[in-house]
């Protein structure tokens, strides 16, 4: 709905009637949209994906090591 919004080829009245959402709640939607789509591209996004990439390679090694220590017991 907040792309239909953010497109602007219907009137917010327009929607509201159709969808049977108040005009507020639409206006909200395409604000929360737009104030978002910045972080969508942002460094923190890909900074979390590499946290996100490191945390698993370290999960990963620490699953090594213990069936290592398993097998050697």
């Amino acid at each position: 709905m907040a792309v239909v919004m953010i497109r602007e080829r219907e009137p917010v009245a327009e929607l509201a009637q159709k969808y049977e959402i108040h005009r507020t709640m639409l206006s909200k939607w395409k604000k929360e949209a737009l104030d978002g789509l910045p972080d969508i591209f942002s460094a923190k996004k890909k900074a979390q994906k590499n946290d996100d990439e490191n945390l698993i390679n370290e999960l990963y090694k620490q699953i090594g090591q213990l069936k290592v220590d398993t097998v050697s017991q």
